[in-house]
């Protein structure tokens, strides 16, 4: 994992609330404690439900706190002391009720107490039924812990502990310790700034059943928007369909087409934008005369000729426009070549270039290798990392440039 040595030394509270989630927090805890953080491991009451605190004393050596009035401690404010003393603290499995509790500032049990008396940053990974995390009470809360600058990771979608589907699963441990390191390693330096996302492909309709598309998932553009919240930016993320989980804490405005995309973007900019990062794949052509019917096929049919017309350009329409903007050049050959000339007719401050053509970055899988290439002729060759270390990566160079 890249730059898990950031955790070294690094004191961690962990926050484990009453999930059944809570077995993949014996996992965290472990994983945390081999790369070399100090965990301290907070249960909440009905945690203990679930898990002992002897699973995670034998796994961080050290000691679990269960009890704000605990006369055994040797530190009879013990939650004071965690709250000074930590790095960070992470809440994973995050219920809805310690959501409730931290957005409305209770302190009637360590856990809370603790948040509500550190100064350190906060990560929150969500579990619970998938209607739980849609009620717009829940909503209100992240909403609210988000724009207090508390970071959030997931949840996921997939199999709940009810049965059913749905978002409402714990993020992967992998993707909870990622997303740690990351705000470990870098300060709030996006803040007062609001930055721009588009992504996903574009869907252009044939008739009311087809559309023309694209490969891309819009993995890298949710990416960037999350970098960019982790570093305190407003963000405004402007997508075409996928199937991702909404970054929490992002202003997100759900497109279809290249020509509302052009539109969402504009608004957004002439809300006080301060850069626009153009993660998208926009369909360059859309068809001359959408059907307001299917296009059936007819008997003895073998071939069919659809007319089609550019899309709007949607770099060159707005290249007027007071704002910083960063390119994507999604390439299958002649890579740099194609970027460079891509900067210089779309007047892009910086470009970012993939081979989608490779099997281990681009288009759907979580990995990416890009160069980054900026107006000043400076080239950045990026090794195969994840697409949120990709976002860091870009979010430097911007800051270098702006």
């Amino acid at each position: 994992m890249k730059n898990s040595d950031i955790l070294t030394g690094k004191r961690i509270v962990l926050g484990v609330t009453g999930s059944i989630a809570c077995y993949k927090a014996v996992d965290l805890s472990s994983k945390l404690t081999q790369l070399g953080a100090l965990v301290d491991v907070i249960l909440t009451q009905s945690a203990q439900e679930f898990v002992s605190p002897l699973t995670f004393r034998s796994l961080t050596h050290r000691s679990v706190i269960t009890d704000l009035f605990d006369p055994e401690s040797e530190n009879p404010v013990e939650h004071i002391a965690l709250a000074k003393e930590a790095d960070a603290i992470l809440v994973a499995p995050a219920t809805a009720n310690i959501i409730a509790k931290i957005s409305h500032g209770f302190a009637d049990e360590t856990l809370s107490a603790t948040i509500l008396a550190t100064e350190s940053p906060i990560l929150l990974a969500p579990a619970m039924e998938n209607q739980m995390w849609k009620n717009t009470v829940t909503e209100s809360n992240i909403k609210k812990l988000t724009s207090r600058g508390m970071a959030i990771v997931g949840p996921s979608n997939g199999r709940l502990a009810s049965g059913g589907f749905g978002e409402g699963r714990l993020a992967p441990v992998e993707d909870i310790i990622e997303n740690l390191i990351n705000i470990l390693s870098h300060e709030k330096d996006l803040s007062g700034k609001h930055i721009v996302v588009s992504a996903g492909g574009t869907q252009e309709p044939l008739d009311p059943v087809r559309v023309i598309t694209n490969h891309s998932s819009g993995k890298q553009g949710y990416a960037i928007a999350q970098a960019a919240l982790d570093r305190g930016a407003r963000v405004t993320l402007v997508t075409a369909p996928t199937s991702l989980t909404f970054p929490s804490g992002a202003k997100v405005i759900s497109i279809k087409t290249a020509r509302e995309m052009l539109s969402a973007i504009t608004d957004a900019i002439n809300d006080k934008g301060d850069v626009l990062i153009m993660a998208a794949a926009v369909a360059d052509w859309e068809s001359q005369n959408t059907a307001n019917e299917k296009i059936k096929k007819k008997v003895n049919q073998e071939t069919m000729t659809i007319q089609l017309k550019k899309t709007p350009d949607i770099l060159k329409s707005i290249s007027s426009l007071p704002i910083i903007k960063i390119g994507f050049a999604a390439e299958t050959e002649d890579l740099l070549s194609n970027a460079r000339s891509k900067l210089k007719e779309k007047a892009l401050d910086m470009i970012v270039a993939n081979d989608v053509s490779s099997s281990d970055a681009g288009f759907g899988v979580n990995n990416n290798r890009v160069t980054i290439l900026n107006k000043n002729g400076d080239t950045i060759k990026l090794p195969l990392l994840s697409k949120l270390d990709v976002a860091h990566n870009i979010i430097d160079a911007l800051l270098k440039i702006s």
